[in-house]
């Protein structure tokens, strides 16, 4: 007679939560975004439980805890725009602390409901800041917030540098898998993935390119604020932790084009995501082809498309905003510096500055495009580091 065992239940452990983060897979993106027999290998980041930020919001946590910045309980309070929510939710449950997130009336209801479920508190600003726009509405209020809980702690993403250290397993694992990278291709939003992939992956492969991926009415790369309906990527701030001395040229994107991008992604390699997949991927689809053929380019793509069945694969959301007006163009528009005017559709700039240095370092070893040479290595030297005007 076999005998009958009762399963012994225990709450999950922290290696086995933390453990379902990373050793994300790459896939081959080629036709339609790119020409026959032309492609790039995209990072597909959205394999993680909540996105590419449950790597970042689980590294700060450790860290800060390893110091002493974070005792043990105490309440971690930050803002954040969805996806860093969603890793500091799972940070809070491998480490055991209360969570409560500041976001905006722009957050998904599904997303909001989701880091409910997932046991943060989500706590939504009113009002936009007369100039810092609701990102900046959102650290007040984190800031007010951290008052009445003296013990609490921020990870405070956009200036902390354990948010750039986070990425270092991601830049092993991609040289890894890939065994060589020529081109990087990153959204910019706290500038955390891009600024902690290209430190190491610069260190393997001396002559990688990295370039910045951003939307139009974004402040970070020397635009002037504008109110954005893509979130996830772009700032009304400008993030310490944006290594502008790293990228050889920076594109903007409109929602449009990331749309449709997204939604081509979709129905021809199943493989898709939000605004800054589209973004990046039509990015990486026009490197593909016009670099030459042997330029092996790797696009991240930061999550999946899940908390965009409401809005970027929408009809009805698309058509109130004019998302589904037409295709992008072939290939970007191009200026020879950031602020020589209002971009509003995909636009290239191979001149990259930090806005709050007029003046200081240029980078203008942009990659070549169709009609372009190969440009020289940055011979610019290293970028001092950022002010506490930024916090």
């Amino acid at each position: 007679m076999r005998s009958q065992i009762t399963p012994h239940i225990t709450p999950p452990a922290r290696s086995a939560l933390s453990g379902l983060v990373g050793n994300t897979p790459v896939l081959q993106v080629s036709e339609p975004l790119t020409s026959a027999g032309r492609g790039f290998w995209a990072k597909l980041e959205g394999f993680n439980p909540g996105g590419i930020k449950d790597r970042p919001a689980l590294h700060m946590v450790e860290r800060a805890r390893a110091r002493g910045d974070l005792r043990p309980g105490a309440r971690i309070v930050e803002s954040t725009s969805g996806t860093l929510g969603l890793g500091l939710a799972l940070a809070g449950m491998v480490y055991g602390h209360p969570v409560t997130l500041v976001t905006d009336p722009g957050l998904e209801a599904s997303m909001v409901r989701l880091l409910t479920a997932y046991g943060a508190l989500v706590d939504i600003v009113g009002e936009p800041h007369p100039t810092g726009g609701w990102q900046q509405a959102r650290r007040d209020r984190v800031d007010q917030l951290r008052a009445q809980h003296p013990e609490s702690w921020c990870p405070d993403q956009y200036n902390n540098p354990d948010n750039i250290s986070a990425y270092t397993p991601l830049a092993l694992e991609l040289a890894s898998q890939l065994g060589h990278i020529d081109v990087l291709v990153c959204s910019v939003g706290t500038g955390g993935h891009s600024a902690g992939l290209s430190r190491v992956l610069r260190q393997l492969y001396s002559g990688l390119r990295l370039v910045g991926v951003d939307t139009v009415g974004s402040t970070i790369f020397g635009q002037d604020a504008r109110p954005r309906l893509m979130r996830g990527l772009g700032s009304s701030i400008y993030p310490g932790n944006i290594a502008y001395e790293n990228f050889s040229e920076v594109h903007w994107v409109a929602p449009g084009e990331a749309v449709w991008t997204c939604r081509r992604l979709a129905n021809s390699h199943y493989a898709t995501g939000g605004w800054s997949v589209g973004a990046v991927a039509l990015v990486a689809g026009w490197l593909a082809r016009s670099l030459p053929d042997e330029t092996r380019i790797v696009a991240i793509f930061p999550d999946g498309p899940q908390r965009y069945l409401g809005t970027v694969f929408d009809d009805d959301y698309c058509a109130a905003h004019g998302l589904l007006d037409s295709p992008p163009a072939p290939e970007p528009e191009v200026i020879g510096r950031p602020d020589e005017k209002e971009v509003t559709r995909w636009t290239r700039c191979t001149t990259v500055v930090d806005p709050l240095r007029p003046g200081g370092r240029d980078t203008v070893a942009g990659l070549p495009g169709p009609d372009t040479a190969e440009a020289g290595e940055n011979e610019a030297s290293e970028l001092p580091g950022r002010k506490e005007e930024n916090r």
